[in-house]
């Protein structure tokens, strides 16, 4: 059994609580991701859980802007990067360390540990980013203190001034899916009891998903089954798809930043600057024109 369609992220809510949902399943948008990376089979699903976790985080947040999730550490996979936009354009890589790399040998699946998110990325700093069109970047450090990313986001939320919130995360070298749960302020409900007893609820049947489930079954029939015994109603659905935010003015900021005198010596060293976007494969290249029309002819070295 397949979906007629996959790449939705959909919102719900329960009737008559203060607790909503969404649910994201995704295939072309996280192929399209893959195929810009050069990756072992047993890597896919972190890169899919990184992207099924800020598809449905960025549904939830409203601004409009990009949202960032970002681990890096000292192990074998030193830096893993997702992004989703308000539009539902998402894109990522992930990075295998150098001295596991041989010319164009790929690594062998046995070499990583992926029971764990700790154990391939090694001591490191998980990071929440939120960066609005209009307002001031938000980032929070999320303690990598759980088995899995949805372990580690969950908690997260669960510690902070936000509102308490539960993630499951799913992904094969085909799939990324998730599934999120979240608690509003009282409006509906205002019995603290009554709250943490359908919070309680909604959080037990929502941990019976089974990763095929979420793969194989439309977003209705997957709800229903479910969260039937809380009237569950669902609202129409957005697509999701890979896009990337690269642009040729990005690639000049970039050199910008090295200054004149050091964008001019690579170009005498190289003959051209060349930038490579790591999420699409762009390529960009600046020639001698390129760099004094962003300078003025006054950085030319002679």
């Amino acid at each position: 059994m397949s979906k007629e369609k996959n790449d939705l992220s959909q919102r719900f809510l329960f009737e008559k609580t203060d607790i909503r949902g969404q649910i994201v399943s995704l295939e072309k948008s996280f192929q399209q991701v893959l195929l810009q990376q050069n990756l072992p089979r047993v890597l896919l699903p972190i890169l899919g859980e990184f992207i099924a976790a800020v598809s449905l985080l960025s549904e939830t947040l409203k601004f409009e802007g990009t949202l960032t999730l970002q681990v890096r550490g000292d192990g074998q996979v030193p830096l893993v990067v997702a992004e989703a936009t308000n539009e539902g354009n998402v894109r990522g890589i992930l990075k295998i360390h150098h001295d596991l790399l041989s010319g164009d040998g790929m690594p062998a699946d046995d070499l990583f540990d992926a029971s764990h998110l700790k154990s391939l990325v090694g001591q490191g700093v998980l990071t929440l980013t939120i960066d609005p069109a209009k307002g001031e970047r938000y980032q929070g450090i999320v303690p990598l203190d759980g088995n899995t990313l949805a372990d580690c986001l969950s908690h997260y939320f669960q510690q902070s001034e936000q509102l308490p919130t539960k993630l499951w995360l799913f992904a094969d070298e085909h799939h990324a899916a998730g599934l999120m749960l979240q608690s509003l302020p009282p409006q509906l409900i205002k019995d603290e009891e009554q709250r943490q007893e359908l919070w309680s609820t909604a959080v037990q049947l929502a941990a019976t998903v089974r990763q095929e489930e979420l793969f194989e079954l439309e977003h209705d029939t997957l709800l229903y089954r479910l969260f039937h015994e809380l009237q569950c109603r669902i609202f129409p659905a957005r697509d999701i798809q890979f896009k990337c935010s690269c642009t040729r003015a990005r690639s000049e900021n970039a050199i910008a930043s090295l200054g004149r005198e050091e964008a001019f010596t690579l170009l005498k060293e190289e003959g051209k600057i060349a930038i490579d976007c790591q999420f699409c494969g762009k390529h960009y290249a600046f020639k001698s024109a390129d760099l004094q029309r962003l300078f003025g002819d006054e950085g030319k070295l002679h």
